[in-house]
């Protein structure tokens, strides 16, 4: 099974979008969100791909009870956990938290196949010894929202427990806060 990992979207419905469209080119049959998606509205963009979305809401929780809301509505393709989740896909055991340093510390106890993460927007993809003498894998995908940090997501073979990570596919000029403001033409003696 294939799957697409994002986090960190901020309202960015477009780029969040333009990761998962790209991810379904590729194959992915779900997708993981691991917070920060603020405003419950900002989900409805991915209804139109008929994955499942596993969603928590992180650190930016905007409005929970709309966004429990949006996963119990007929037909919907969301799924809200809350806080962290631990969920079953493709046969393996996955755990979804915001916090790097709780996904680390959820790694450590071997229960998990592999734990994602988001919250600092900087990517990661590295395997922790756990007590039980066996590795768990840590998954950040960054920001897919843009915010202080290219745009990516994860894309992932839960068979084959390999993963890598991929630019999400926006034109050059795609608004991102990295996108530096052009001067106004008064500014450039225009």
């Amino acid at each position: 099974m294939k799957i697409c990992i994002i986090s960190d979207s901020h309202d960015n419905r477009r780029l969040m979008a333009l990761a998962v469209e790209d991810a379904l080119s590729h194959g992915a049959e779900a997708v993981l969100h691991c917070g920060d998606v603020v405003a419950p509205t900002t989900l409805r963009a991915l209804q139109k791909f008929g994955l499942p979305v596993h969603v928590i809401h992180g650190n930016n929780t905007g409005d929970m009870f709309n966004l429990s809301r949006l996963g119990a509505e007929e037909g919907s393709v969301i799924r809200y956990y809350g806080q962290d989740a631990a969920i079953e896909l493709g046969g393996r055991n996955i755990f979804l938290v915001h916090y790097p340093h709780y996904a680390h510390a959820m790694a450590c106890t071997g229960d998990y196949d592999m734990v994602c993460c988001g919250h600092d927007h900087r990517v990661e993809i590295m395997h922790v010894d756990n007590v039980k003498g066996t590795r768990t894998l840590v998954l950040n995908p960054g920001t897919v929202g843009g915010v202080g940090a290219p745009p990516t997501y994860i894309m992932g073979d839960l068979a084959t427990m390999e993963f890598e990570v991929h630019d999400v596919p926006a034109a050059p000029n795609e608004m991102t806060n990295l996108t530096r403001v052009a001067k106004h033409a008064s500014e450039n003696g225009g």
